[in-house]
């Protein structure tokens, strides 16, 4: 049930959207006047050209690349990835990321709570933690708390809704943030088409009471169009203590006022309660991994997203966009947070367990987003300019350390006394980008970008009720970030290579403590390197798709957890560097020999990395004066040296059977390489392992299909991540053995 204040959060953005709807109707209907007064003709005709696009022709294969121009957005020697989930075989309704992002060569996924819900990606030797160093995405817009200052992403859209996944890396991530890892965009699906109304309906049962129900109406009629839908799954988790329910309702509608303007609405509302069962000793795991020592432990996440757009083409050879977003939205956590070899039992002297830790977090976050694209002849050739401007603001308000009741089930009441810490965190953010492509022959294409950032942050409230409160910290800076990319193509291959700046500020996370066993350097600087690669990418006919290149990422100042006097001192350890091969290739060897083959077609992928990542300078001085401690030419935590997927689909007629073969490399969990186990086990090497997933689906015509799923076919023993606070300090299993059965309607 959607509660009082998360309707009173709609409400709010719907009427702070809708209060320039008018405005914006207004101001897009005089440009086009304008335009079209100072044009030839009366109006601007809508020619489709080769470089402004606003839809591009979808690839037959489940993973493509973007076209050098892609609406808007440049990118001509840029590493890119688009996944297709209409023509991906992957688990949507148990979320299986594997599956799901298998095509995106040596992305390290964390399995937080084994609900998926939240999802933790990374690749490059960066931290997959709720895939922070990504620049996170909805629809083209902002869906994290806060970009600079908390960009954990705590919402994603249920899978079902998605109608692809686009992956922005290296220097084409300049136009949408400094972050290292880039972009990732959650593009939803949408009423487009020649029908007014459609029905969509997946509804899915599985291992461990999973119950998943997927419902969407859309449709277009004369200038408008709309997509609607309503999500539900729940479950009581393959381990103990592992109850999840997650809803998300969500409603687009999109007028097109002429031929050249387009404006659109969109809102979601989004919210589950998770039960946390902690993490485990690594004897715990070893005896039964499927066990847990938390039953008290619960978070709550309501969120809510929504976006106003307008795509004017204001002239033959100009594209406007424009964006207004907002969230609102909290986060609830209640737990017995004592490091896992610490008991959760009934208290003696008060004859009931022991009061909870209370933590929430409040997030409000408003931005604008304006780009254009222009079209222009210089020199004989057609060139593209993209640029764009930004400014946003966040505000943080987190409340730690509360005394939460003594009860089993999920509740955030604060029983007695105040939070042990009151904090107010304030971000605002001024950006502009300019980037040019420039075709040089008719092969060659040259592409340099310039992004200028300025970060103003303020600090109050307290850390602790015994020390009272600090004198409110304010901090500015501003940066300049430059990249280069070029392409080489033929055909339908191409050449390319790439560089860019990067940078990340001190999150308000990276310096407020997770849990009582972690200390906070006060002296955290922000971290500043660059991505460089190159490569070699095509598709040949229609058989034939792949990506092979080289990547070097430099981190400085990077910030890593240590064990220091028995507890994770937080630091900025010093500067590391990832570099590597990432390779992936999908084929069809049926259609190489026969174009239409007979006895069904087989398309076999292999996605890869091979990578190493490791520390090359130690800045604290403590720990270099310490050999047991340093870290130089150590491995960076959670950056496996090889990490392989390998999937191969056959389809005949309506029948598609899919298996997937994945490998992990071990990791190290901290900044020492710890190769034993800590008795906490918050630090410590975790194993390799090899996972089997296999599914088969059956379209009985193009309104029905059934299809069936079987994840870690063999139960093997794995895990992703230790954990120093939630979503329970320990180390976190992956998920066993698990089938998944799905009926799909088109209707």
């Amino acid at each position: 049930m959607v509660s009082s204040e998360s309707l009173l959060s709609i409400c709010i953005i719907i009427f702070g959207c809708m209060k320039l709807l008018f405005a914006l109707i207004l101001f897009f209907t005089c440009c086009r006047h304008f335009y079209a007064f100072h044009s030839e003709s009366d109006t601007i005709p809508p020619i489709e050209l080769s470089g402004i696009e606003i839809t591009t022709e979808r690839a037959i294969l489940p993973m493509h690349r973007m076209p050098n121009v892609h609406g808007n957005i440049l990118v001509a020697g840029k590493k890119n990835e688009v996944i297709e989930l209409s023509k991906s075989s992957a688990d949507l309704a148990s979320v299986n990321q594997r599956q799901i992002f298998a095509r995106i060569p040596g992305l390290m996924i964390w399995e937080n709570d084994g609900s998926g819900i939240q999802i933790g990606i990374a690749a490059r030797g960066l931290s997959p933690n709720r895939s922070w160093e990504f620049n996170t995405r909805q629809n083209g817009y902002d869906i994290s708390p806060d970009v600079f200052g908390y960009p954990e992403a705590y919402y994603t859209p249920p899978m079902e809704s998605v109608d692809r996944i686009e992956f922005l890396r290296g220097s084409a991530s300049l136009q949408f943030g400094p972050q290292f890892g880039g972009m990732v965009n959650y593009a939803l699906k949408t009423g487009h088409g020649n029908k007014p109304f459609f029905y969509e309906s997946r509804q899915s049962v599985g291992s461990y009471g999973l119950f998943s129900t997927y419902n969407a109406i859309g449709g277009t009629k004369n200038k408008w169009s709309y997509y609607v839908f309503a999500n539900q799954r729940r479950g009581d988790g393959w381990r103990e203590n592992g109850m999840f329910d997650a809803k998300s309702v969500y409603a687009s509608a999109e007028y097109r006022h002429s031929a050249n303007v387009l404006i659109g609405f969109n809102i979601t509302h989004s919210q589950f309660l998770s039960q946390q069962p902690g993490g485990l000793t690594d004897e715990q795991f070893l005896h039964n991994w499927r066990g847990s020592s938390r039953s008290r432990n619960w978070l709550q996440v309501p969120w809510n997203v929504a976006s106003m757009y307008a795509k004017v083409r204001t002239s033959q050879h100009s594209l406007l966009d424009f964006k207004l977003f907002g969230v609102l939205a909290n986060r609830s956590s209640v737990g017995f947070m004592k490091p896992i070899n610490v008991s959760d039992t009934i208290n003696a002297e008060t004859d009931s367990y022991n009061n909870r830790k209370l933590d929430i977090d409040h997030y409000q976050t408003w931005g604008v987003e304006l780009r254009w694209l222009l079209e222009y002849q210089l020199f004989g050739r057609e060139h593209q300019l993209a640029a764009g401007a930004r400014y946003s603001t966040a505000h943080t308000h987190r409340q730690n350390d509360g005394v939460g009741s003594t009860g089993p089930l999920f509740d955030d009441e604060r029983v007695q006394g105040e939070f042990g810490k009151n904090l107010f965190f304030d971000n605002a953010n001024t950006a502009a980008f300019v980037e040019n492509i420039f075709h040089i022959g008719s092969r060659l294409t040259v592409t340099p970008a310039v992004r200028v950032e300025n970060v103003s942050s303020s600090t109050r409230g307290y850390v602790s009720l015994s020390q009272g409160e600090f004198e409110p910290q304010q901090r500015t800076r501003s940066f300049l970030l430059a990249g280069l990319g070029i392409q080489y193509e033929w055909n339908q291959m191409n050449l390319y290579a790439n560089a860019s700046q990067a940078y990340r500020p001190v999150t308000f996370g990276d310096f407020t403590p997770g849990s009582t066993t972690d200390v906070i350097d006060p002296t955290l600087k922000d971290a500043s390197g660059y991505n460089a690669e190159c490569g070699f990418r095509g598709t040949h006919k229609s058989w034939l798709n792949f990506d092979a290149g080289l990547f070097y990422l430099l981190y400085d100042n990077r910030i890593g957890t240590v064990q220091r006097d028995g507890a994770n001192f937080r630091t900025n350890i010093g500067a590391s560097v990832s570099k590597g091969v990432e390779l992936y290739v999908e084929f069809d060897p049926v259609k190489m020999i026969n174009v239409q083959p007979r006895f069904g077609s087989i398309s076999v992928f292999v996605s890869g990395v091979m990578m190493d990542a490791r520390y090359t300078r130690w800045d604290n001085p403590d720990i270099a004066e310490d050999p047991l401690n340093a870290i130089q030419s150590k491995r960076v935590e959670y950056a496996p040296n090889q990490t392989w997927r390998v999937g191969m689909t056959y389809k005949l007629n309506g029948l598609t059977a899919f298996v997937q073969w994945s490998f992990v490399d071990a990791v190290y969990t901290d900044a020492v390489n710890s190769d034993l186990p800590t008795t906490n086990a918050q630090a410590g090497k975790i194993d390799s392992y090899q996972l089997l997933d296999a599914s088969v689906k059956y379209d009985f015509s193009n309104s029905f299909f059934l299809q069936a799923a079987i994840n870690n076919v063999a139960d093997t023993r794995y895990a992703t991540r230790r954990a120093g606070g939630y979503p329970g300090p320990g180390l976190l299993p992956g998920t066993g053995r698990t089938l998944t059965v799905t009926l799909g309607m088109n209707l």
